[in-house]
């Protein structure tokens, strides 16, 4: 088992851990938005992870970004902030997280596409295609706030 997502499962082992953790939201000149498929789910998402001690958070998502997907980012502005304690990540290793997670508005800057042992998918990915992919719950809501390019960020 890689990773389970537990959303309002009253099933659910209980929380052991809570990670901070980010994701960036990034659109290129036609509007399609750039996700990974997830290696340890299969699930669609966009990239990013847990921040490391030493680093500014805003610098965990642009580190993520390059690791996951082989871009450069810089971080434009926050889509939201997403703490639902109903969200629970489930990993291999006993470890049951509590969600945490920021959402950053990104643009590319330079490197290109490549995977990695996160991400054996990265794409661009258009609003259309969006409904085919399996892609978890907390992760569409991500989405659809970034493509809404909402004036005030999401906070839930």
């Amino acid at each position: 088992m890689g990773r389970i997502d537990h959303i309002n499962n009253p099933d659910a082992p209980a929380p052991n851990s809570v990670v901070p953790s980010t994701v960036v939201f990034v659109t290129d000149e036609a509007g399609r938005v750039l996700l990974i498929q997830r290696s340890d789910n299969g699930d669609w998402a966009l990239p990013g992870g847990g921040h490391d001690l030493g680093e500014r958070i805003a610098m965990t998502a642009v580190r993520e970004a390059k690791e996951e997907t082989g871009l450069d980012v810089e971080v434009t502005g926050i889509v939201g902030l997403y703490t639902d304690p109903g969200h629970l990540i489930e990993y291999g290793d006993g470890e049951v997280r509590q969600q945490f997670s920021i959402a950053f508005r990104a643009r590319v800057t330079g490197g290109s596409i490549a995977t990695s042992s996160e991400s054996t998918r990265v794409a661009w990915i258009g609003v259309e295609e969006l409904d085919r992919l399996p892609i978890n719950p907390s992760m569409r809501l991500r989405i659809a706030h970034g493509l809404a390019d909402r004036s005030e960020p999401y906070i839930g």
